[in-house]
């Protein structure tokens, strides 16, 4: 006899409805994503693209200055590597370095040993702790900066009392060198000049960008400071620190990480934590099982012909014949008056099978506990015994 289930036919694929339920969160998420990534792509770009550079008209780029030196009959030239700067440095040449701090160690280290004697100016534009003390050895600069932006000179360096004041507020720098000490900040100086040892060449360190850029280019005497510092000689090289420049990091130490920016790093770990925080946001929380209803109607025939089959497959004739025998001895039990919880123990249901039937205890044992069959032959033959079996039990 077949049965049947009594459940309505119902279709298991999900509905739009139920697809953009389950979805609108991840999309909200993703398009707040692309949209902060916009804008803050936007705002960086539009304020800070050319950021010190000779060559970019942007508010925080420097082509107005170059342009005035220009005029001056002073050449700018643009490097990108440690190697081009090096090369440029001459007594009739002043280097530029825009960012000092992003230079390695080793590169600060050749950079002072090209420029100490070569006679020429060295302008270092914020150089901060981490490079300072190797690119001018006996200045320091203090962890605390200035908390104004325009200074005035108080100093005996001509250039700075032609200026006035000036916007250098920054860095400010500690030595005890002879060097000149100008726009102090709390008694320390943010623009240092410290003459070489030998020779007519210096070192200029500027503790803040402000008097190079092109918005801040016309206030008070930046323009005047400007021209003066990057003017003294009739070549000027303007060093743009590179990640792309190979001298940052030796080739025997360069590894597959070092040649991708930073910004693809913590993009990459961004989106790391964004799958996290979704995974979490999604998962299933542990609770209760929940019946479902099943969305078609199936025969019982046919799951036990498809479980058959899957026997069949794997040959699990000892799984087929351990399941014929546990459902034959579940019926039995209480058939011979053996409670349920005892009808897989040979010791209960053997005695009172035996006495039921009037026969051999050791046939029913091998029948209903014996090993597997060895083929399908023997597998059949069981199960028409067990099914034997079990219409004699129930024969009044």
């Amino acid at each position: 006899m077949t049965t049947e289930a009594t459940l309505p036919s119902t279709s298991a694929s999900p509905t739009a409805r139920q697809v953009w339920t389950r979805a609108r969160g991840i999309a909200l998420a993703l398009v707040l994503l692309i949209a902060a990534a916009v804008a803050i792509a936007v705002v960086r770009s539009d304020a800070h693209h050319g950021e010190l550079d000779p060559r970019s008209a942007d508010p925080y780029g420097s082509r107005a200055v170059a342009e005035l030196l220009a005029d001056r009959g002073v050449d700018t030239r643009v490097v990108t590597t440690l190697d081009e700067a090096v090369d440029a440095v001459s007594p009739d040449t002043t280097l530029l370095v825009a960012v000092p701090d992003l230079l390695t160690g080793t590169q600060q280290t050749r950079l002072h040993s090209a420029t100490a004697d070569a006679g020429g100016r060295t302008v270092l534009v914020a150089s901060g702790s981490a490079s300072v003390e190797r690119l001018v050895p006996g200045v320091t600069a203090d962890p605390a900066t200035s908390l104004d932006s325009t200074l005035s000179p108080a100093c005996d360096l001509p250039a700075a009392r032609r200026a006035g004041t000036a916007d250098t507020g920054g860095i400010r720098y500690i030595t005890h060198l002879t060097a000149d000490t100008c726009y102090p900040s709390e008694r320390l100086a943010t623009l240092l000049r410290v003459p070489a040892p030998s020779g007519n060449g210096d070192t200029v360190l500027l503790g803040a960008p402000d008097i190079l850029l092109n918005d801040r280019l016309d206030e008070h005497g930046n323009a005047s400071l400007a021209l003066q510092l990057l003017g003294s000689r009739p070549h000027l090289v303007w060093y743009l620190p590179s990640l792309a420049d190979a001298s940052a990091v030796p080739e025997d130490e360069r590894s597959f990480f070092d040649l991708l920016p930073s910004g693809w790093l913590w993009g990459t770990l961004q989106l790391f934590i964004a799958a996290a925080l979704a995974a979490l946001w999604r998962a299933r929380r542990l609770g209760p099982l929940v019946p479902e209803r099943l969305p078609v109607a199936i025969r019982a025939s046919e799951t036990v012909e498809g479980r058959a089959r899957l026997y069949r497959k794997a040959n699990a004739r000892d799984r087929a014949a351990a399941a014929l025998r546990s459902t034959t001895r579940t019926r039995l039990a209480p058939l011979v008056g053996i409670p349920m919880t005892r009808a897989h123990t040979p010791e209960a249901l053997l005695p009172a099978l035996s006495a039921h039937l009037q026969g051999d205890g050791q046939s029913l044992h091998a029948l209903l506990f014996g090993p597997p069959p060895d083929d399908d032959a023997a597998l059949v033959s069981l199960a028409d015994r067990l099914d034997a079996l079990e219409r004699e039990v129930r024969r009044p």
